[in-house]
């Protein structure tokens, strides 16, 4: 099997980041933390996004260190190891304050290497 290219998981980091703000576009935080579902999926996201960040060649990421490739990298790592104590704050904070900016940074990215 050949390794997945930066694009394919550059794609998976923006469908990921697209799931999340379709989930919680009509959620405030406080119908988001009274919503299992929506928590348990928007956490696997912020999972898929942290693996396929971690699957992105380092060419790539010293090209582009405009997008905090690390602080992904944790957050995945953290909830991975911490499932059971996962902070819907910090989580509703990356939604509301970090995914937009993630998103148009890779948008930009994929627009220039495809």
């Amino acid at each position: 099997m050949s390794r997945r290219s930066d694009i394919e998981f550059l794609s998976d980091i923006q469908e990921a980041v697209k799931r999340i703000q379709s989930y919680t576009r009509d959620l405030d935080y406080a119908k988001f933390s009274k919503d299992l579902k929506t928590q348990d999926a928007v956490v696997r996201n912020l999972e898929i996004i942290g693996e396929a960040v971690k699957n992105i060649s380092r060419g790539l990421q010293s090209k582009h260190k405009e997008v905090v490739w690390k602080d992904l990298a944790k957050v995945r790592d953290k909830l991975i190891h911490h499932y059971f104590g996962v902070n819907f704050d910090i989580v509703w904070n990356i939604i509301e304050d970090s995914l937009p900016a993630i998103s148009t940074q890779i948008d930009r990215i994929l627009t220039k290497d495809q």
